[in-house]
């Protein structure tokens, strides 16, 4: 087996039915662990729902019950989790996305700092900081949705050796380019693995653009779903350092003025 195996599911929102979350959540780690993955990714805010009317009402509070059920079902899977929820924390509510280890142990907790257009500004207060961690012996890093398309984050997380970034999306049409050109330029550029798992059907308005990928270092898409249900798994590869990135090494600043 090789040194690290990740996993993403791509699947409908439950709109709303908390319940319904955790059940297929447990159902996809049973697969992925049956499967040998290190880690499951699943999309943004899965609990309650991407596009529910009833986020702040339905947010969860870190490190309650629900988060005990999902350890639980991680150490039975030998496998760990990637989880996007809104997270309640007094007043305030957050897209958030927590990481537990195939021990349930929790590794890192991340706030999402981009926030998506005027509805998420109205539901959510912005994250301000990033979150890194060790999985199996490589440096990985959480960013949620928006958060991916800018690349300064991205070079950021480089910067600081994370070479695996772990991304809960919510994806909508017509933004294909994001999984076509934006994900895969961003691994290349900056010599990082991208889990990147969104949501396929419809919820409300939104009709989501599926497209879920895995991405290797140097910008080779190692998996990619369609517009329906799955679950995808990838080893992921050890690339040449012929083939990573040169930029960071190379990059001149130019003065303005």
């Amino acid at each position: 087996m090789p040194d690290l195996r990740l996993a993403l599911m791509q699947a409908p929102s439950p709109a709303g039915d908390c319940a319904a979350a955790f059940l297929a959540v447990k159902r996809g780690l049973r697969a992925a662990g049956a499967a040998g993955a290190d880690m499951l990714v699943v999309p943004e805010s899965f609990a309650p729902g991407y596009n529910s009317d009833a986020i702040a009402a339905l947010a969860l509070l870190r490190g309650g019950a629900w988060q005990d059920g999902l350890a639980d079902a991680c150490r039975g899977a030998g496998c760990g989790l990637v989880f996007g929820y809104a997270e309640r924390d007094g007043d305030a509510v957050y897209n958030a996305a927590l990481a537990l280890g195939p021990d349930g142990r929790a590794l890192a907790h991340y706030r999402k700092i981009q926030l998506y257009g005027a509805r998420e500004a109205s539901i959510y207060q912005a994250g301000d900081a990033y979150v890194t961690f060790d999985l199996a012996g490589h440096k990985a890093a959480l960013l949620i949705c928006y958060d991916v398309e800018f690349a300064p984050h991205i070079a950021a997380l480089a910067a600081v050796g994370v070479t695996v970034l772990l991304v809960p999306t919510a994806n909508m049409l017509p933004y294909t380019h994001v999984m076509r050109a934006t994900v895969p330029a961003m691994a290349a550029n900056h010599g990082m693995t991208i889990v990147y798992a969104n949501y396929c059907g419809i919820e409300g308005d939104l009709t989501y653009a599926g497209g879920s990928l895995i991405v290797g270092a140097d910008g080779e898409v190692l998996a990619q779903a369609g517009m329906g249900p799955a679950l995808l798994i990838a080893d992921v590869p050890r690339v040449a350092a012929a083939r990573l990135s040169s930029q960071a090494r190379d990059y001149r600043a130019i003065g303005q003025g």
